[in-house]
Parts: C-alpha cells; sequence; structure tokens
C-alpha cells in the first residue's frame, strides 16, 4: 500500500462543504398548487422560529392535501430563488428512483418540534 492520500472523485465534497448545509425539520401548515405551473406545489412550512414558503416540483406525486401537516427536512440556509413567479425560501428533501416514476419526501421517523436540527 501507498502512504500517498488518495484523489478524491470529482464530484467529492469536503466534510467542510457539507458543515455549510444547515438541514431542519419543516411543518408544512398550508400547500396548494402553484398558480402559474403543472408540476409544482407551493407549500408554506413552519421552521418553528419562522415560517418561509417553497416551491416544489411534487404535484405529479402529491396533492396538496397530502402533504399539509407532515414533517419534512429542508435545505434552511439555501438562497431563495424564484420559481415560475414565486419566491421559494429553501428545498425540501425527497428520494426518487433512476427514472424519477416513484418521489418521496422524506420524513422524519418520529414527531419531533419544527425547526429541529438533522445532523
Amino acid at each position: 500500500m501507498s502512504d500517498e492520500p488518495s484523489l478524491p472523485k470529482p464530484d467529492t465534497i469536503t466534510f467542510d462543504d457539507f458543515a455549510k448545509v444547515k438541514l431542519r425539520v419543516g411543518r408544512v401548515l398550508e400547500a396548494a398548487n402553484h398558480p402559474n405551473a403543472d408540476k409544482l406545489l407551493v407549500l408554506k412550512v413552519d421552521l418553528g422560529s419562522e415560517q418561509r414558503q417553497i416551491v416544489a416540483g411534487l404535484r405529479a406525486y402529491y396533492t396538496a392535501e397530502q402533504l399539509v401537516g407532515r414533517n419534512i427536512i429542508i435545505v434552511a440556509n439555501l438562497a431563495p430563488r424564484v420559481m415560475r413567479g414565486l419566491e421559494s425560501q429553501g428545498m425540501l428533501l425527497a428520494a426518487s428512483n433512476a427514472d424519477r416514476s416513484r418521489v418521496i419526501v422524506l420524513s422524519p421517523e418520529s414527531e419531533i418540534e419544527p425547526g429541529s436540527i438533522v445532523s
């Protein structure tokens, strides 16, 4: 074995890069179809100390009603982005298979208060 450190793969990030991502639990208070986009839902999410609007491409997989009341995992420190005229103030985490025929919103296994840290 060589004592030389192995080179990281091109898509590898450092621990310091990952530590910059702030993941939080949010509770969906309201959800509605985006008025100007067939694939988007607009969520009002409680993060404990604040409420945010998140726009997500979930309409093919969830109805708005299915998300209300759910705890979800969001990236809380992502810069806001306008999506079809509405500002999204974070991004929720979801898992999908290779062809995106299934998309599953990630949620904590048990109840925990909004704003809880995910690590």
